[in-house]
């Protein structure tokens, strides 16, 4: 089993931005592929960011490229997402989450056994 906490969200100006972090526990970290999701009120949960076991390999959805940068810190356990020129319609809770499916990069929720519980950004104009 894998434990995640993510923390780092709250409510921020249009234009500014915020660093998300995802804390692992229970198992060795670099043994799971690591993503965000993020999910809007009213909305399916969307695939934001994802990053392999040692980090070399990225992708991230449209809507965030240039924008949102994935990373993660095996010594720290943890896997971050760095938020810039955040827009209104960013606002949802981000959750991380792991997968021991490590050949390719997925996007797919189901693909992803381990979630955390999730936090919150707002964007205000």
């Amino acid at each position: 089993q894998v434990q995640l906490v993510e923390s780092g969200g709250g409510l921020v100006q249009a234009g500014a931005s915020l660093r998300l972090s995802c804390a692992a526990s229970g198992q060795t970290f670099s043994n799971y592929a690591m993503a965000w999701f993020r999910q809007a009120p009213g909305k399916e949960r969307e695939f934001v960011a994802a990053i392999s076991r040692f980090g070399r390999v990225k992708n991230s959805a449209d809507s965030v490229k240039g924008r949102f940068t994935i990373s993660r810190d095996n010594a720290k356990n943890t896997v971050y997402l760095q938020m810039n020129s955040l827009k209104l319609e960013d606002t949802a809770v981000y959750t991380c989450a792991a997968t021991g499916q490590t050949t390719v990069l997925i996007s797919a929720p189901g693909a992803y056994p381990y979630w955390g519980q999730g936090t919150q950004v707002t964007v205000s104009s």
